[in-house]
């Protein structure tokens, strides 16, 4: 896989990498992660197949060639469960009839490998997009700018400068406009599957994030239920 300076910053989704090149799964899977996204890595069909039976991903990243159940077997899974999931099939075979056999199988893109760090993102955020409502490339609540392509936020037109899981956080409240958010519901969007559900991860986060976003506070906590950005109620 080739690296690229270029890399630009993802939209918040949830993806599984599932590529028996542990290294190459490891490496997409960490690069995906700085860019905000919760990423869960597995190295073979059985294990891929067991994680979609656990969790809703906007995108699976799938080697074609897996051991064990392959990467067309979970992708035709994928497929026929009907969860919307968008599929990112990985090959070394680069003939158009593989391509065409691995679209048929329902898969929404192919990349052959080596690959581009910088397109396997591009694809990855156009899936993420097809796998959402459609919003705008620029989020703006209360002051609050987030730019998804360009991984930026603003507060009242002056730079913020977030980690990846502050940036994943706000883009999820953002994209509720308004509505409240459970710590649940922001652990399964912005952490991956080794998150401990029974940890303060998320009030810390939101803690930081209010304190890099300024005054006045624009996240509010809604007791025993969640966040929201808004004015306070």
């Amino acid at each position: 896989m080739a690296d690229d300076d270029g890399e630009r910053g993802a939209d918040t989704v949830r993806v599984l990498v599932a590529d028996d090149e542990r290294l190459l799964a490891d490496t997409v899977a960490e690069g995906l992660r700085r860019l905000s996204m919760a990423v869960d890595v597995c190295y073979d069909g059985d294990g891929a197949l067991e994680r979609i039976g656990v969790n809703r991903y906007d995108v699976a990243v799938l080697d074609r060639d897996m051991p064990g159940q392959t990467g067309d077997e979970v992708c035709r899974n994928l497929t026929d469960s009907g969860t919307g999931t968008r599929v990112l099939l990985l090959t070394a075979a680069a003939g158009i009839r593989d391509r065409v056999e691995g679209l048929g199988l329902g898969a929404d893109d192919y990349l052959t490998k080596p690959f581009a760090f910088a397109e396997l993102v591009a694809r990855v955020q156009a899936l993420g997009r097809r796998s959402a409502p459609a919003l705008p490339p620029v989020l703006q609540q209360h002051g609050v700018e987030l730019d998804v392509a360009r991984h930026v936020v603003r507060r009242d037109g002056h730079p913020v400068n977030l980690s990846p899981k502050e940036f994943a956080v706000l883009h999820v409240l953002m994209r509720a406009e308004g509505r409240v958010v459970s710590a649940e519901d922001l652990l399964e969007q912005a952490w991956d599957e080794f998150a401990d559900p029974f940890t303060n991860v998320v009030r810390v986060t939101v803690m930081t994030l209010r304190k890099k976003l300024g005054q006045p506070q624009v996240i509010h906590t809604v007791p025993r239920a969640g966040y929201r950005i808004g004015d306070p109620a």
